[in-house]
């Protein structure tokens, strides 16, 4: 490039800091020097870490901090996943249980195909969980208890539903409905004696009026406590579960499906004690979530360094390009000094500090929100993983750039490379490692997914990203770039190895520098204690 030649040296009030210190270095003697100053800056800025190791010798932090913390995040995901998984086996496991507590000759695997046919048969349905229920502490093997209000057991709600008014005659293929919903309960008290008798109806005011009926529902509340979580030195959760048993006679069809349905929350327990080593590896579990939250912090810390330091050296190479050169930096030029790689890391970072503190919560059993937890955690290990990519392109055999569109390359350079050093191995354990939390929660079998949506929306709707965008990733992406590889690109490809890949501005002005990273040039430079580039304090004393 040419220089051109030297603009007045005097400062207004309109230039902006940069441009007033480059008027005032700029004579003929120091404008050669400037000019290659800046270049090995921004050579030094766009090195890998082992260059600036050479160059200045600095240490790469950023990159062991990357490595440290992938091993540190997947170990945290793995360990929770496990205690996730602990969670999420008791919910399944109790749901069977009341399956087989509550539904007259039920068997597994009987969900869909469970039902009743004729008028006796749901009424021995309907009596048989109601006695069930009352002698629940006598027959269940299970710590189950009915649920406290006070000092008073709710009770179970015998509702029935049908409709406000109906004659129906098919003999004479008329009919005469009101179709409004009426609803009629009938209380039990967990306290009802049964005197070594079953309730029937002979016990209770309750009939069904079949032609009018719609539904049965029998709603109650148990409570229990997870204890296998003690034999992993890890304490108990308490248990809320809301039972509700339907009996479906909306079709009207002779056949009256039946269904139960497990609505459980998880609660801190009022008083615990535990005694024994328990405590031990929950602080030890603690003491390591803490570290991990500190190396994000460090990690965060420096990236974010780092981001703000290009912002500055792209203010800086843009006031030089259009003071000198009297031209506008292109926007793609402008971004690379915007490296998205640490972006990524940050807001991984920021994931794993707040599930990590969410993960000590919960195991101080403070709070009880697995879910969003597993989700954090998920994310933020899929984002560190996915890092590693970065720094698979400092190494050239695996720096294959591999091009869609020779446009993209030309402008995206960077982009391009990034997207195609994606190999499968590594998207692989990108998802594999969240997926062990997605999918241990309560896709599993505790509820079918489809119903998911009303069970846990945010499980839901993560669920639905995670599957769609790993098909979509694989399917379209991975195939598309080998195809693109085999088809399209590989005779552009192999041209632009042989005679290099096109350069933007930027990577011009860079490459006519010269010194190598072990040149000790760039030591000089760190050494030297005045700024390239002074503040507009000096600035203001030539206005």
């Amino acid at each position: 490039m040419e220089n051109p030649e030297v603009a007045v040296s005097s400062c207004s009030a309109q230039d902006d800091e940069n441009l007033c210190s480059y008027k005032r270095h700029s004579s003929v003697s120091q404008e050669g020097l400037l000019e290659d100053q800046l270049r090995r800056k921004l050579k030094f800025f766009f090195m890998n870490p082992c260059e600036k190791f050479w160059a200045r010798g600095r240490k790469p932090w950023k990159l062991g901090i990357q490595l440290l913390k992938i091993v540190m995040v997947t170990v945290q995901l793995v360990v929770f996943g496990l205690s996730n998984q602990m969670v999420v086996a008791f919910k399944e496991e109790n749901t069977v249980a009341f399956k087989h507590l509550f539904l007259k000759g039920y068997m597994d695997r009987m969900d869909d195909t469970y039902a009743v046919y004729t008028q006796t048969d749901v009424y021995d349905q309907i009596f048989f969980a109601i006695n069930q229920y009352l002698q629940l502490p006598n027959i269940s093997v299970g710590n189950h208890a009915y649920e406290k209000k006070g000092a008073e057991e709710t009770p179970l709600a015998v509702c029935q539903q049908f409709y406000k008014r109906g004659i129906i005659c098919p003999g004479n293929d008329t009919f005469d409905i009101d179709p409004e919903i009426v609803t009629d309960c009938l209380y039990i008290e967990p306290t009802t004696s049964l005197d070594n008798t079953t309730m029937g109806k002979h016990n209770l005011n309750f009939t069904l009026d079949f032609p009018r009926l719609v539904a049965v529902q029998l709603m109650f509340n148990l409570k229990a406590i997870n204890l296998q979580t003690v034999r992993h030195h890890e304490l108990p959760d308490c248990y809320d579960f809301t039972l509700r048993i339907v009996f479906d006679n909306k079709a009207h069809s002779g056949r009256i499906k039946i269904s139960l349905d497990n609505d459980i929350a998880i609660r801190e327990c009022k008083d615990w004690h535990v005694s024994g080593s328990i405590q031990k590896n929950t602080h030890y579990m603690m003491i390591f979530d803490a570290f991990v939250m500190l190396t994000c912090l460090a990690s965060l810390i420096l990236c974010t360094r780092s981001v703000i330091k290009g912002i500055w050296l792209q203010r800086e190479f843009v006031s030089f390009f259009l003071y000198y050169y009297k031209k506008e930096v292109s926007f793609s030029d402008q971004m690379e000094f915007v490296n998205g790689w640490y972006i990524l890391i940050m807001v991984s970072d920021v994931l794993t500090i707040v599930g990590s503190t969410l993960k000590m919560e919960i195991q101080a059993k403070s709070l009880t929100s697995y879910d969003v937890c597993s989700i954090l955690l998920g994310i933020s290990t899929m984002l560190v993983w996915l890092g590693v990519i970065r720094y698979l392109g400092f190494f050239q055999k695996y720096n294959v750039r591999i091009s869609w569109d020779l446009h993209t390359v030309a402008s995206h350079p960077n982009t391009a490379s990034s997207i195609t050093q994606c190999n499968e191995v590594l998207l692989l354990c990108c998802y594999d490692l969240p997926g062990l939390l997605f999918l241990w929660m309560d896709c599993t079998g505790t509820i079918p997914c489809e119903e998911m949506q009303q069970k846990s929306y945010l499980v839901w709707l993560f669920s639905r990203i995670y599957l769609y965008s790993f098909i979509s990733l694989f399917i379209y992406m991975v195939l598309s770039l080998f195809i693109a590889l085999i088809t399209d690109t590989y005779e552009t490809v192999k041209h632009y190895q042989q005679d290099g890949f096109p350069e933007t501005e930027l990577q011009r002005f860079i490459s006519q520098c010269k010194d190598s990273p072990n040149s000790g040039r760039y030591r000089l430079e760190e050494e030297s204690s005045a700024s390239l580039f002074c503040c507009c304090n000096g600035c203001s004393k030539h206005i």
